[in-house]
């Protein structure tokens, strides 16, 4: 390839009259390159393909892609783009993409500023991890938790390690129940836990920790440390791996996904591609991985601290009510009336319990989501019971396929509507009969000539 200055000398030359051979000694190029240039067929600066566009095939779906989401990470589009066949590297993807002007701008993120200085923090490993919520907005339907779902991130700010647990929702025994579930994915405890101004962790006015939370806390033996207001940015490991996960899974996750399934996928993607991120520490390299595995984390309780689940839920028709995925009956008689789901964290049994705190039922904890339909035997007799007495028999039901002809007194109404004498009526009374009989009686009184004149 020649350069611009190049290209300007030798068409210079060629115009003194020297000839294409001449003028690539001078240069030191190869003939064929000189003569290219002085045709028209390269210009200077624009490099001569070596194959065949690799991203050729994928640039309508890029941008299609694009067009429906102006903010998705290149990394995760590169990630689809390889599932369906491209070869080349994520350089060279992000350089066509640049190339090709895919990305559209969007104007109401472009007045949006971020702050022009940080200062670096330092975080001995195994010392902290840092915890927030992200609500991820319109969940697939199928979930039925509305219009956002709720996951909590712990991150290392050490290694940059995170990982991240589902829930139903932000109450304070769902966030023990999460922090005891994202610990286990970290693998252990850290010396001191970072918060925002959670109200199910401190008083948000003052940051002061609840008396409830700092049992959690005693129990699984760590430091509660809560940020000042408005200052997010020191807990800014954990706010980049709220970014990460929204962006890279969320915005990706398909809509035929069951809670389960999706839990999954974002731990398989930490795992195979939020770890492998490389890291520089002391001059050697490394990844967040192994800078994980030398956090040292204190071991975690085998169960978690004993809060208490309480939701409310409304009992259907068929006296089941419906808890995290699972279907689990009760005594019938109470459909449509609302109970209260009770679970203390580590326990193998719910209980269903009224308004008045009476408990209904008592079952074993299916695990989340596994779309189970635990039925007590009491309950079902008693619920069939109810429904046959509902219908008047206690036996069997009636014979769908019986031989059941119009009574007497239906064909006798039939002929009257359709104006037709019906049949006799059947004689009960004896004095009746005999009064019929003298009547149609061969010689009787209607049968005698001149009876009528007499």
């Amino acid at each position: 390839m020649l350069t611009q200055g190049e290209s300007v000398e030798a068409h210079a030359l060629r115009e003194r009259g020297w000839s294409v051979s001449a003028i690539a000694r001078h240069l030191g190029r190869d003939r064929k390159t000189v003569r290219a240039y002085l045709s028209g067929r390269r210009e200077p600066g624009k490099r001569k393909p070596a194959g065949p566009d690799r991203f050729e095939p994928f640039e309508r779906y890029c941008r299609l892609r694009f067009g429906g989401d102006p903010h998705l990470w290149a990394t995760a589009l590169f990630e689809e783009v390889q599932g369906l066949g491209y070869e080349g590297s994520y350089p060279s993807f992000t350089r066509a993409l640049r190339k090709r002007g895919l990305r559209p701008s969007c104007e109401a993120c472009a007045a949006a500023g971020t702050p022009a200085e940080f200062a670096v923090i330092d975080h001995p490993a195994g010392e902290e991890t840092q915890w927030d919520w992200v609500e991820l907005p319109d969940p697939p339907a199928s979930w039925g938790q509305g219009k956002n779902a709720h996951l909590l991130v712990g991150a290392l700010p050490h290694s940059g390690g995170w990982r991240g647990a589902l829930a139903e929702s932000e109450e304070q025994s769902y966030l023990v129940a999460s922090l005891h579930g994202v610990c286990e994915r970290l693998g252990g405890v850290s010396l001191r836990w970072r918060f925002d101004r959670m109200p199910t962790v401190c008083y948000p006015g003052t940051g002061d920790l609840t008396a409830s939370f700092g049992e959690v806390a005693k129990y699984y033996g760590v430091a509660v440390d809560v940020c000042p207001s408005r200052r997010g940015w020191r807990k800014g490991v954990v706010e980049k791996a709220n970014h990460s996960a929204a962006q890279r899974w969320w915005r990706t996750l398909p809509d035929d996904v069951t809670p389960v399934q999706a839990q999954a996928r974002l731990d398989a993607w930490c795992r195979r591609t939020g770890d492998a991120r490389r890291r520089v520490r002391d001059g050697e390299a490394t990844t967040v991985g192994a800078l994980m595995a030398a956090e040292l984390l204190a071991p975690l309780p085998a169960v978690p601290f004993p809060a208490v689940m309480e939701d409310v839920r409304v009992v259907s028709a068929q006296a089941l009510v419906a808890w995290h995925g699972s279907s689990y009956s009760v005594p019938p008689g109470r459909g449509g009336q609302k109970v209260t789901v009770r679970h203390q964290l580590g326990s193998p049994v719910i209980d269903v319990v009224t308004a008045a705190g009476t408990v209904l039922a008592r079952h074993r904890r299916q695990p989340d989501h596994a779309g189970a339909v635990v039925r007590d035997e009491g309950h079902v007799t008693a619920l069939e019971k109810k429904v046959l007495a509902a219908r008047g028999q206690e036996g069997r039901p009636c014979h769908r396929k019986a031989r059941r002809p119009p009574s007497a007194e239906a064909v006798a109404e039939a002929a009257a509507i359709g104006g037709q004498a019906g049949p006799a009526a059947p004689v009960t009374d004896f004095a009746a009969w005999a009064a019929a009989a003298r009547t149609l009686r061969p010689g009787g009184e209607q049968g005698r000539p001149g009876a009528a004149a007499e």
